[in-house]
């Protein structure tokens, strides 16, 4: 194709008029749009520019299934992107016009792995961009490495991107073109230990770690720290998603009298062991309900009832974060309050944590000095160094090649105060990995 309209181009305006108006078979091949443009133009160079100026970034996340709590938001973040780049990104001296190409995953790995696949041999993206979870981020990453197509995600540990496709402990990373920002085991062990030395409590926590990326990477690696610092840590085992019955996990817990519950689950899996455990006793010796991932989003907690208030989680952003969208130019607040007036709905920290990833992604286009040769966009994201709106994001510090650590902060689902418009407010509790971040209320025992 490329070479069709090359041809056209180095024409005069005769006869790319006469080739348009009397197509040849091969002439067919060439969309009508585009030989007006050509014709329009009477310039070959100036086609040839438009033809090569275009940027194509694939966006993939879930906003449908299990996981759109993940992608409810994303569309309103990715309306606030394409008009900060309608007049396009420059990029040495050039103006390249942008287009994201959003797909949903509807919350499946293996259509995550094929919409990526299609993005990239189809659509032949200059970039991909992956949020939410291993479900998604993995296999986009993994089809992006293979394709030789720089990937940039967010908002999974990083242990379970980084060692959970293939890299070791201590040796060279095997990634070339994908690339991973935002909290790892670290930031959860710092936010845990500080969250739950607020509250007195017999340090015993019952953990539900499910059968998966997270889970795996979690049990592996912050249970031991967590019992590092004097927490005991009763584990049943890892269960499968679309667990129905927890009663054995529930008696555990209670003949330990685990006065700290932590997980990592997804929704339907959370509220239905929830349920249970308050209808089996459980819930009234808990002290401290950490969740995280169902933790995350009002919708999930706000379906509990009187289940969901004071659980206590943890954000990667927060509107309270003081850091302004480098390329919306918006703060936390603003982005909040808008998506609430846009929606109707109450924000959510998926918000904060979509844009960031927008933010780098744009800047390291512009850091690549040629965003249509991938690999120095790779480069470019490799050496990143920038502030997003979830704060630093530094490629060249991180704890392995390819990883930039973030933060995540202690946060608690509070009943919000009266005539307030939504049923829960969400606050900050600690800060641990940034004290940047403004601490809002007091942590509250699950049962006060």
């Amino acid at each position: 194709m490329g070479g069709k309209m090359s041809e056209i181009a180095s024409m005069t305006p005769e006869s790319a008029a006469h080739r348009l108006l009397n197509p040849t078979r091969r002439g067919l091949m060439v969309g009508t749009g585009l030989g007006a443009l050509a014709l329009a133009t009477g310039s070959r160079g100036v086609f040839a520019a438009e033809a090569t100026d275009v940027l194509k970034v694939g966006f993939i996340s879930p906003r449908t299934g299990a996981l759109a709590g993940f992608g409810q938001t994303d569309g309103y973040v990715l309306e606030l992107a394409r008009k900060a780049l309608q007049g396009g990104l420059q990029v040495g001296g050039k103006t390249y016009a942008v287009e994201i190409l959003d797909r949903d995953t509807q919350s499946d790995p293996s259509r995550a792995s094929q919409l990526a696949k299609t993005l990239i041999n189809s659509d032949q993206v200059d970039l991909m961009l992956a949020v939410s979870t291993p479900e998604t981020i993995n296999p986009v990453s993994d089809a992006c490495e293979a394709a030789g197509v720089p990937c940039l995600s967010t908002v999974m540990p990083w242990e379970a991107w980084y060692f959970g496709r293939g890299a070791k402990p201590g040796q060279p990373s095997p990634f070339k073109w994908t690339f991973h920002f935002g909290f790892g085991v670290g930031e959860f062990h710092k936010t845990y230990v500080s969250q739950w030395n607020l509250i007195e409590t017999n340090k015993k926590v019952g953990v539900l770690y499910p059968n998966d990326a997270d889970g795996n990477a979690i049990r592996a690696n912050l249970a031991p720290l967590l019992a590092k610092d004097g927490f005991t840590i009763v584990d049943p085992g890892p269960y499968e998603d679309g667990t129905t019955d927890y009663s054995a996990q529930i008696a555990l817990f209670k003949r330990e009298k685990c006065e700290i519950f932590n997980s990592f689950p997804i929704p339907p899996d959370f509220a239905a062991f929830w349920r249970q455990a308050a209808q089996q006793g459980y819930t009234r010796m808990v002290k401290i309900c950490q969740v995280a991932k169902t933790g995350l989003f009002p919708d999930g907690i706000e379906a509990l009832g009187k289940l969901g208030y004071n659980i206590a989680s943890a954000a990667y952003w927060h509107k309270a974060f003081p850091y302004k969208s480098p390329l919306t130019g918006v703060s936390g607040v603003e982005l909040a309050d808008g998506y609430e007036a846009a929606s109707g709905k109450q924000w959510t920290q998926q918000l904060g944590a979509s844009m960031s990833l927008l933010d780098a992604g744009s800047e390291a286009l512009k850091a690549s000095g040629n965003p249509k040769d991938k690999a120095a966009v790779a480069k470019a994201l490799g050496a990143l160094r920038t502030t997003t709106m979830i704060g630093k994001v530094d490629f060249q510090a991180g704890p392995v090649p390819n990883v930039s650590p973030g933060p995540i902060i202690g946060t608690q689902w509070v009943k919000s105060a009266p005539g307030s418009k939504f049923k829960l407010d969400y606050v900050v509790t600690e800060h641990a990995t940034d004290p940047a971040v403004p601490i809002e209320a007091k942590l509250k025992p699950f049962n006060s």
